[in-house]
């Protein structure tokens, strides 16, 4: 996961939280409805067929947009063993490189995550807006009551299965490793979720969008091209920097945990300065040591915001461990039977253990706790 920002704002690639399940969810729910759910469906009504984009006169680089999506679609319906459903068959014109506003919140001296409830999915880290002024509006009123927010531009989301999930312009200019792993990580949400399970679902989306993604190319590409080549130094990067704030948090936590009884003003007040330094000094460790880290330049110019609502997001999709990785290879390293035993979940109980079971694992989990 890698953000690019600047005060507030950041932009989180599609296959980590990109999934708005807050925002559509709300359709049931109070006057949000008539500030986001109105925008939400002109974009679903602005729609046209996919196929409206080769009609001519048309672009090679709509022509390409176009077959890259009709392959990807038949790999994960085939493949994968994805919802068979309408999305993706149609394409909204945009005059934005993002699609929504996401808000997420945490207390300042702890990582006691924020949440929204929702009917249909239940509670969620995040609220999104389609009207960014109402995002800051909401982390406005969140950083009031004494939360650190923040605010991210996401790219896609799923409406798991309630619409039609549509194309969006500025996906034309994904490379289509990218292009791949969104469309795969977005539909997996509409073939399974969980009410409630904010964390696993969002895991299991973004392992299935990665290795659905992943096979995608080595079949379509050949594991010695360069863009399978690509895909993999980009991953390579990011697996440095999901290290990296897998650090930082976990000495994060260990402060929090420290101080977990203090409830003195002046015990707060040095939590937040330790925590300070603590960031300050792995911005410092970050950017010393970025070239022995780093294939490419996509980090370089990241600055570390003193911000749990920050970090808690890391807390969130990566620190779960590697037990989805030790599943899928402990049960044979087929992608389509992992998915099919996801969908024979439901909510409630230890979902992790569940999942093993289903897919015939036995010996406990492995990897790291929570």
């Amino acid at each position: 996961m890698k953000f690019f920002s600047w005060g507030l704002y950041a932009f989180l690639p599609p296959c980590t939280a990109a999934c708005l399940f807050g925002l559509w969810a709300a359709l049931f729910s109070g006057c949000y409805v008539l500030q986001q759910g109105a925008a939400m469906l002109g974009y679903l009504n602005q729609a046209v067929p996919l196929e409206a984009l080769v009609e001519e006169p048309h672009t090679e680089e709509d022509a390409l947009f176009v077959e890259r999506v009709h392959s990807i679609r038949r790999f994960a319906l085939a493949e994968l063993g994805l919802e068979r459903n309408e999305n993706y068959t149609k394409y909204v014109e945009i005059d934005r490189p993002y699609l929504a506003t996401v808000v997420s919140a945490s207390a300042k001296d702890s990582f006691a995550r924020h949440e929204w409830w929702f009917p249909v999915t239940g509670s969620v880290p995040y609220k999104g807006f389609f009207d960014e002024k109402d995002a800051f509006t909401e982390a406005e009123s969140l950083k009031e009551k004494g939360l650190d927010v923040w605010v991210r531009r996401v790219e896609a989301f799923s409406t798991l299965g309630w619409f039609s999930d549509p194309l969006y312009s500025y996906m034309k200019a994904y490379p289509v490793h990218r292009l791949s792993e969104l469309l795969i990580h977005e539909q997996l949400h509409a073939t399974v979720y969980l009410k409630g399970e904010s964390r696993f679902n969002e895991e299991l989306a973004q392992f299935v969008g990665r290795e659905g993604s992943r096979l995608y190319m080595e079949k379509t590409f050949g594991a010695d091209s360069v863009e399978y080549k690509r895909m993999m130094d980009e991953r390579a990067d990011s697996a440095v920097y999901i290290s990296f704030m897998r650090e930082l948090v976990a000495e994060l936590e260990g402060l929090y945990a420290e101080y977990a009884d203090a409830f003195a003003e002046d015990a707060k007040a040095e939590v937040l300065r330790k925590k300070e330094e603590i960031i300050q000094a792995a911005q410092g460790k970050f950017e010393e040591n970025y070239d022995e880290l780093f294939l490419g330049e996509s980090y370089r110019k990241l600055k570390l915001p003193v911000n749990n609502a920050f970090f808690e997001l890391y807390r969130l999709y990566h620190t779960g461990g590697r037990y989805l990785e030790d599943f899928y290879e402990k049960s044979g390293e087929d992608l389509k039977l992992f998915v099919s035993a996801a969908k024979t979940l439901k909510a409630g109980g230890d979902v992790r253990s569940r999942f093993a079971e289903a897919l015939g694992i036995s010996g406990g989990l492995s990897g790291e706790a929570d």
